[in-house]
């Protein structure tokens, strides 16, 4: 089994930006540490790419070869039909992910153009994050 996480614009930036909210210096180590150390304990073979570019984004999701995905879009989140219909053409299943709960945030940050096309949403674990999307989609697709 193959699961892509893909990550979108500002997430690099994790541990230097807005630290109260997505965490201080090293969480997002910890974040793409506990995602892979979660991937090898299952047996799963993980990849992690990013970018900043909505459509490399989407070229990304459409040429994918994986089982399924874990998608933070970022700032896309909100505003991205460009991502959703990249999904929903690629057939691939897909968990969204987020480091901060979304629905505690502003109020243009509550509305997602993903989450009703997605097998489920994890928002707001922190660095633990992903890690929990890869279990729960891993749960989904051995069935």
């Amino acid at each position: 089994m193959k699961i892509l996480l893909i990550e979108g614009p500002m997430l690099d930036k994790i541990g230097e930006r807005e630290p109260q909210i997505y965490g201080e210096k090293g969480t997002r180590e910890k974040l793409l540490g506990a995602f892979y150390e979660k991937a090898k304990s299952l047996g799963i073979e993980a990849e992690a790419v990013s970018d900043y570019v909505e459509g490399n984004l989407a070229k990304i999701i459409v040429n994918a070869e994986c089982d399924g995905i874990v998608i933070n879009p970022g700032a896309y989140t909100h505003t991205s039909v460009l991502l959703r219909d990249a999904l929903l053409c690629s057939k691939i299943p897909f968990v969204e992910a987020h480091i901060s709960n979304i629905f505690a945030r502003e109020d243009f940050r509550r509305k997602s153009y993903l989450s009703d096309a997605a097998l489920g949403v994890v928002t707001g674990f922190g660095s633990a994050t992903y890690a929990a999307a890869l279990e729960g989609l891993a749960a989904f697709l051995k069935k």
